[in-house]
C-alpha cells in the first residue's frame, strides 16, 4: 500500500445491505410483564427518525449474543461490519460530504442504546464518532473534508492511538517521511479500525505531532492485550510501532508542545475532551438502563418471593417495589441530567469557530454534573440489580454482573471526584473549568 494520506485500505470494499427494521413487538403480557410496558418505551431511542430506527434494529441484533461476546472478548468483527451496513459511521458527517449532518446528541443516544445491551460497542462507536470529528480540530480543513468523505464513502471505522498521557511513541523525520517506533496504549477500537488517528512525540518528548493513516500500514501491530474486567470487546490494549512511516502529506496540523493537561486556546478547539467525556456519560446511562431493563424481565419472570415476604409473586414485595422505584428514580434524573448536557454539547459544536469561552464553559459544567450522576448511577443500578432479582440472578449464564463490570472499569479511567471539584468550584465562585484532556 503506498504510504500517502488518500488512498483506500483494500479490504474495504463491501456490499451494501440494508439492516431490516423491526416490526412493532407484540404487547402481549408474558410472565406478569405489564401489557403497556411504558419502562420500555422510555428508555427506547426514537425510531420516528431514519438513523433511530437504524440504531433500534441493531441494538436488537447486539442484543442476541452480547453475554456470550462479553464472555469471550476478542474483536467484535461481525458487529462492526453490522455498524457499516447500517450507515451509523457517517451519521455526523456533513450531507455535503456524503453524511446524514446529523448533531453530537443524535450520535450520543445511538451510544446510549447501544450500551443498554452492549457497552463495548456502545463504546468503541462513540469514539469513533469522536475521533473523526476531533480531525476538525487540526485546522487542516482540506484533508478532513476529505478524510470525511472517504469515510462516508468507503464506510470506514476510526480507532485512536493518541492516548494523551503517555509518553511511548517516538517519531524521527527522514524526508518526506516520518518513521514511528514504539506503542501506545488504552487504544479503544483499533482492533477493528479501518484508520487510526496517531500522535507521537519527538525523539526529545518536547513535541508531538498527529496523523490518520491507515490500521494496515506496514509495522503496526495489534498486539489483542487488553485484559481488562469490562469493556471486554473494546480491544483497548496495546497498539506497537515498528519503524511505521507516515507521509508528510497524512500529518495534521503543526507540532504542539507536549503538555498533557492543556487545551487548545481556541474554545472550539477544545471540544475534544467535552466529545469524549459525553461518549463516556451516555455509556453510564445507557448501561443504567439497560441494567434496569434485564433485571426488571427477570424479576417479572423468574424471581421467586423470599420466604417470608407474605407474597405470592416476587413483584408484589414491598421491599422490591420499593427498591425498582429507587433505581428507577435515580436513573430517570441522571438520564434528564444527560439529556441536558446532549443539549449543551449540540449548542457548543453548532457554533463552530464562533464559539466563546462562556458558552464552552457552560457546555462543560452541564456534561461534568451530567457525568458525575451518570457514574454514580451506573454503579448503584448495576450493584442493586441482584438484590431485586435474588440468588439464582449471580450466575455466568445470565451475564447481568457485564453492567456492573463495564461501568466500573470506565469510572476508574474517567474519576468522578475532580467533575464534583470543577463543578464545586464554579459554584463558590471561582469560575468555569479550565480546558484541559478532560474538562
Amino acid at each position: 500500500m503506498s504510504s500517502h494520506l488518500l488512498i483506500d485500505p483494500p479490504s474495504l470494499a463491501v456490499t451494501p445491505s440494508a439492516i431490516p427494521v423491526p416490526a412493532p413487538a407484540s404487547r402481549e403480557p408474558a410472565s406478569g410483564k405489564p401489557q403497556a410496558d411504558s419502562l420500555d418505551e422510555r428508555f427506547a431511542i426514537d425510531t420516528g427518525t431514519s438513523h433511530g430506527a437504524r440504531a433500534a434494529a441493531l441494538r436488537e441484533r447486539l442484543a442476541v449474543d452480547a453475554v456470550a461476546r462479553d464472555q469471550a472478548g476478542g474483536r467484535p468483527s461481525q458487529q462492526i461490519q453490522w455498524l457499516k451496513d447500517s450507515g451509523l459511521l457517517a451519521l455526523l458527517i456533513p450531507t455535503a460530504l456524503g453524511g446524514e449532518g446529523q448533531p453530537w446528541s443524535s450520535a450520543l443516544r445511538v451510544v446510549r442504546a447501544f450500551a443498554q445491551v452492549d457497552g463495548s460497542l456502545a463504546h468503541i462507536y462513540g469514539y469513533h464518532c469522536a475521533t473523526l470529528l476531533g480531525l476538525r480540530f487540526r485546522d487542516e480543513a482540506v484533508k478532513t473534508d476529505e478524510l470525511w468523505r472517504q469515510t462516508a464513502d468507503k464506510r470506514w471505522f476510526w480507532g485512536n492511538t493518541g492516548n494523551s498521557f503517555s509518553k511511548s511513541l517516538f517519531g524521527r523525520r527522514e524526508g518526506e517521511y516520518f518513521v514511528l517506533d514504539g506503542f501506545r496504549p488504552f487504544t479503544s477500537g483499533s482492533h477493528v479500525a479501518d484508520m487510526l488517528s496517531v500522535a507521537w512525540e519527538d525523539e526529545e518528548g518536547l513535541e508531538r505531532r498527529f496523523a490518520a493513516i491507515p490500521a494496515d500500514r506496514s509495522g503496526i501491530v495489534i498486539e489483542d492485550d487488553w485484559d481488562g474486567i469490562g469493556q471486554r470487546q473494546t480491544g483497548s490494549g496495546r497498539v506497537s510501532y515498528h519503524r511505521v512511516r507516515v507521509h508528510e502529506s497524512e500529518v495534521l496540523g503543526a507540532a504542539a508542545r507536549f503538555d498533557p493537561t492543556a487545551a487548545a486556546p481556541v474554545p472550539s478547539r477544545s471540544l475534544t475532551a467535552l466529545q469524549q467525556q459525553s461518549v463516556l456519560l451516555n455509556v453510564f446511562i445507557g448501561s443504567a438502563q439497560g441494567a434496569l431493563l434485564a433485571a426488571r424481565d427477570y424479576t417479572l419472570e423468574q424471581s421467586r418471593p423470599w420466604l417470608y415476604s407474605g407474597v405470592d409473586r416476587h413483584q408484589d414485595d414491598p421491599w422490591i417495589q420499593r427498591q425498582y422505584g429507587d433505581l428507577l428514580a435515580r436513573t430517570l434524573a441522571a438520564t434528564a441530567l444527560a439529556d441536558r448536557a446532549l443539549e449543551a454539547l449540540d449548542d457548543a459544536w453548532a457554533q463552530g469557530d464562533a464559539l466563546g469561552a462562556g458558552q464552552r464553559g457552560e457546555a462543560a459544567l452541564a456534561i461534568a454534573s451530567a457525568n458525575v450522576l451518570a457514574g454514580e448511577t451506573a454503579l448503584r443500578v448495576t450493584r442493586e440489580i441482584f438484590e431485586v432479582m435474588g440468588a439464582r440472578s449471580a450466575t455466568r449464564a445470565y451475564g447481568f454482573d457485564r453492567f456492573w463490570r463495564n461501568v466500573r472499569i470506565h469510572t476508574l479511567h474517567n474519576p468522578a471526584e475532580y467533575k464534583a471539584r470543577n463543578v464545586g468550584r464554579w459554584v463558590l465562585g471561582d469560575g468555569y473549568p479550565v480546558p484541559g484532556t478532560f474538562q
